[in-house]
């Protein structure tokens, strides 16, 4: 591509300031693609986490029980106390050890939060496992509206996680395609970073429609059967880990290329 471009600038087509421009946005198509996996397998969680804790016991006092979507209000209240951690306790700490103005760099902080993301599927995936354990042991298996004995608060961890993880990953991919544009294109990054969400969600019901062809044949009860009791939801977390985990590994490929290449705009 970078052999194409200067043909380009031979033939006096575009300006030498013009076709820098355009090979600074064809490097960040890696890190753009890396991270549209991350937001593939990172959409599914808002849908499954609801449909998980809808299952278990949410009463928070006697005759009163908080809805199970309430508790995407774990991971929003999680990125209002944590944003503050970080700037003033995480990043003087790392600044200390790396000698950085923000401790980390941008393309660090991107991929602190894909490696917490692992974490949280795998974190996910237990907890299920428990569930569809308990709801063995009680004998709730064929019930599809039973409330499992086992309180919604053990879904916390996998809220508070979330929360992080787009405190890491979302702030960072923000300020990295915002700032490795120059002034007058700075727009346009803004637009790649926001269409990395919209192009993941547009794209993370494939995965879901391909396992449910895969394990719904032939009558059975598919990983995403309507009774969650009857369903393998912890094999899809499991899987969701093992996708975020080869998305970071190439996430990590290719931000490293980026360093040696990249352009700096100020």
């Amino acid at each position: 591509m970078n052999k194409f471009l200067n043909k380009a600038l031979q033939g006096k087509v575009f300006t030498v300031s013009e076709i820098e421009e355009a090979k600074a946005i064809l490097r960040l198509v890696p890190i753009w693609v890396t991270s549209l996996g991350y937001a593939i397998v990172f959409a599914q969680t808002s849908t499954f986490f609801t449909k998980q804790g809808a299952t278990l016991d949410r009463t928070i006092f006697p005759g009163f029980e908080i809805p199970a979507a309430s508790l995407q209000f774990f991971i929003g209240l999680t990125i209002v106390f944590f944003i503050p951690v970080y700037d003033r306790i995480f990043v003087p700490i790392a600044r200390s050890i790396t000698t950085k103005p923000f401790g980390i760099t941008m393309l660090q902080r991107i991929g602190t939060g894909m490696l917490l993301s692992v974490t949280c599927m795998v974190i996910a995936a237990l907890i299920e496992t428990k569930r569809l354990k308990t709801a063995k042991e009680f004998g709730m298996v064929d019930m599809p509206n039973v409330i499992i004995p086992i309180s919604v608060w053990w879904l916390l961890p996998q809220y508070v996680l979330s929360g992080i993880v787009e405190v890491f990953t979302v702030v960072g991919l923000q300020e990295f395609f915002y700032d490795q544009f120059p002034i007058e294109l700075r727009s346009v990054g803004l637009a790649l970073y926001i269409s990395i969400f919209g192009v993941g969600n547009f794209l993370s019901s494939f995965p879901v429609s391909v396992i449910e062809e895969v394990t719904g044949g032939d009558g059975k009860d598919s990983w995403f059967a309507d009774n969650l009791n009857q369903a393998y939801l912890d094999y899809f977390y499991w899987l969701l880990a093992g996708l975020s985990a080869i998305v970071f590994a190439a996430y990590l490929y290719f931000a490293k290329s980026y360093i040696y290449n990249r352009p700096k705009y100020n």
